[in-house]
């Protein structure tokens, strides 16, 4: 049977069905908006035998056929998950997965397919709703339903689910995903909004989630399955009282006490080795469960001295932040770099400038776009003293790269300011919590060493929570410890004026305004304190560029001048590359830009595209090769693709009875514009640039530019003038084909 179900947002219609598409995935819903529709399927497996952990697999694609577009490639069909899809999958994955009951483990595989796009309405919230209904219908153990929706300021007001021309007005993005009553993940950036607006978006988006969650409610209660029960694990007799007694204690000790990352992470395993072996011949292939019980104490341990004690695992308070030290321009040949330390986490970035040609396509569902600002992140494993595989990037390594660069992004200076495409290059050679935020700072200082001019320095923090009942504190500045064991990571990153990026995740069922508006306002006082440490390394941008970074020099030529310098087939453009070694990049507005390591290069590359562009001017003297030559004169190539007449009479002040007694085709000539007749030819002059033999009496100048004594008489056929047989009775010479083009 089909069901449908129609929910009104701020006037936009949102539609979710189920029981036509995908029927025999456990749960299937389509979802639609305006013109977009995105099918979530789920399916819920069996449990997975011997593991210790929760298998939910979440995956996002976009068909390029909802677009009317096919793929490009050799292969001509979708392959490897673009970074939009894999960040997608993301806004899929982190609120649905702490809504399962905690020891369900069965696999479960969430499939989002956009099979229709209007090129306005993103898919991507749409596929997190729809996973929710799809999870409610299939009858899963899922403590929801939640919602997704993307919020916009534009001109001043939130939008609920903008489109994509919303979206290039509005100073602020998030995605929000919640329950009915409180929120589960933010993701999103802004430019320098406060803290008070980042609140009133949060609040705007549950409202509407809100909504949506109630919808969903109705759908699943009209076509959903009843819900999956869990059986609860029974666990052997006293196997929990005694290793409380044998760990509980030292774990606690362990908690109370300042320790290293390494250091603390041997203790504690010792602490698992010595229960394990202790219980091995009473419990027999109980391993997993021993280990999943006293992971329950040691989180419980480390909850009790913090929330009791405001004592953290490093001796810190709640607010404090961790020791920094920063570095600028360690790496000689990188065009701008830094190293960000802060307590055992260290982010190494890199800063490479390059040149139009340097920037990413963007191929999807939209129009083609180029990037010319990228951040990459790495985290290899050797970071937490651990080998493992390389090479791919993980789904966690692109959404924390994503992060620090929109934190970024909208401090970068404009193309027409600083036209390089620029390349941040993170490798985190430490880690013990928010990598991700040591990256915007490190980003920060790259840049400004780079000499990219930065409108503000940059500086991010992540925030934990430790919440019991109506216990709660927020920590500021979050050690890896702290995030596996607590209910919250909000990362927060922007300016002294305010905020760029955030994202936030949680373990729990959702958080309250109340505590999120304390932990922006714990994370604006850190962001403050980083970035005075960060302007000890360096407070603004350097003016001078590296000595291995490319000479950018930006002219700007008439539009209808574009296909000269490109030249037939690009010849012409090819030419100027090859000659001078500099890269040459035309925009349809006429802006060029010139590129080169070195300043002689660049200006013979200018000089060049100067030439072809310039306008000739009476007056002016050039220098050209002679292109061809005529019985009544030679044509003279004074700029690239540009002709003039350089007449029999205007060669020499003596008399010539044939042109190539003086010139040949190929010879460089310098001569004098004259002037350019109204039909665009050119008149050139040799003789006007040669000091007159002695005695020498000018004539009455006529159309030719000037005839003298010894100049061949102006009724000479060769010249083409008919002097006397004017039918007009006077000169034709302003006429004649003599005039800066001749015959050619």
């Amino acid at each position: 049977m089909i069901t449908t179900k129609t929910i009104d947002l701020d006037g936009k219609t949102l539609t979710l069905e189920t029981g036509r598409f995908a029927r025999q995935a456990s749960g299937a819903v389509m979802i639609t908006l305006g013109e977009t529709m995105v099918l979530a399927t789920v399916v819920l497996a069996d449990p997975r035998e011997g593991i210790d952990f929760f298998p939910l697999s979440c995956e996002y694609r976009e068909k390029t056929s909802a677009a009317g577009k096919i793929p490009g490639g050799f292969f001509k069909r979708e392959g490897k998950p673009s970074e939009k899809e894999v960040l997608s999958a993301r806004l899929i994955d982190r609120p649905i997965r702490p809504m399962f009951a905690d020891n369900y483990r069965n696999e479960v595989q969430v499939v989002a397919s956009v099979y229709s796009s209007d090129q306005e309405n993103d898919g991507d919230v749409l596929a997190a709703t729809a996973a929710s209904a799809a999870l409610m219908v299939a009858g899963a153990p899922f403590d929801g339903p939640i919602a997704e929706v993307r919020v916009a300021r534009v001109n001043g007001s939130f939008v609920i689910n903008p489109t994509f021309t919303d979206l290039r007005d509005a100073d602020l993005e998030v995605v929000v995903a919640g329950t009915l009553d409180s929120i589960l993940m933010v993701e999103g950036e802004a430019r320098e909004i406060s803290e008070r607006d980042m609140l009133d978006a949060l609040e705007f988006g549950q409202k509407h989630i809100a909504t949506i969650c109630r919808a969903i409610e109705e759908f699943a209660a009209e076509a959903g399955k009843p819900r999956m029960e869990v059986e609860t694990e029974e666990l052997p007799e006293g196997i929990e009282d005694r290793i409380r007694e044998m760990s509980y204690d030292r774990l606690l000790q362990l908690a109370e006490t300042v320790m290293a990352k390494e250091e603390r992470s041997e203790a504690t395993k010792a602490v698992y080795d010595e229960i394990q072996e202790a219980l091995a011949e009473d419990y027999p292939e109980q391993e997993g469960l021993i280990k999943r019980i006293i992971h329950d104490f040691e989180k419980d341990a480390m909850r009790k001295t913090i929330l009791e004690k405001s004592k953290r695992l490093d001796g810190r308070g709640l607010t404090d932040v961790r020791p920094i030290t920063v570095e600028a321009g360690l790496l000689p040949r990188a065009h701008g770099s830094a190293l960000f330390t802060r307590g055992e986490t260290q982010a190494l970035m890199s800063c490479t400038l390059g040149t139009k040609s340097d920037e990413q396509i963007i191929d999807g569902l939209l129009e083609e776009s180029r990037k010319r600002f990228m951040l990459h992140y790495n985290f290899p494993p050797f970071s937490v003293g651990e080998a493992g595989r390389f090479g791919f990037t993980s789904r966690r390594e692109i959404g924390h790269g994503n992060l620090a660069e929109r934190a970024l992004k909208n401090m970068m200076p404009s193309e027409e300011d600083f036209p390089y495409t620029i390349r941040l290059l993170c490798d985190i050679l430490e880690s013990n919590g928010s990598s991700s935020m040591a990256t915007v700072c490190s980003g920060s200082m790259a840049l400004m060493d780079a000499g990219v001019p930065l409108k503000q320095g940059v500086a991010g923090v992540a925030m934990g929570l430790i919440k019991e009942g109506d216990q709660v504190a927020v920590l500021t500045d979050i050690l890896g410890n702290e995030d596996h064991l607590g209910d919250m990571d909000f990362k927060v990153a922007g300016t002294r004026d305010g905020i760029n990026s955030y994202q936030m995740d949680i373990k729990i069922k959702g958080i309250s305004f109340e505590i999120m508006e304390r932990a922006l306002e714990q994370a604006r006082q850190a962001r403050l304190h980083i970035l005075d440490k960060m302007d000890e390394a360096i407070t603004e941008s350097r003016t001078d560029l590296s000595k291995y970074a490319p000479r950018l020099t930006t002219l700007y030529i008439p539009v209808d001048q574009i296909g000269a310098v490109i030249g037939p087939g690009g010849k012409t453009i090819k030419s100027i590359v090859a000659e001078s070694g500099a890269e040459v990049n035309i925009e349809d507005d006429g802006r060029v830009i010139v590129a080169a390591v070195n300043r002689e290069d660049s200006d013979r590359a200018v000089e060049m595209i100067k030439r072809i562009t310039a306008v000739p001017e009476a007056g002016e003297t050039y220098t050209g090769p002679v292109k061809r030559i005529a019985e009544f004169g030679a044509f003279v190539e004074i700029l690239p693709g540009k002709e003039g007449l350089l007449h029999i009479s205007q060669i020499d002040f003596r008399r010539i009875n044939s042109v190539d007694e003086v010139l040949k085709v190929g010879d460089m000539v310098t001569v004098k514009l004259l002037r350019v007749e109204d039909n665009g030819k050119l008149v050139l002059s040799r003789k006007a640039l040669m000091e007159p033999p002695e005695g020498y009496e000018e004539r009455e100048s006529s159309g030719g530019g000037g005839r003298s004594r010894g100049d061949r008489s102006s009724g000479d056929r060769r010249s083409g003038d008919r002097r006397g047989g004017d039918r007009r009775g006077g000169d034709r010479r302003s006429g004649d084909r003599r005039g800066g083009g001749g015959r050619g």
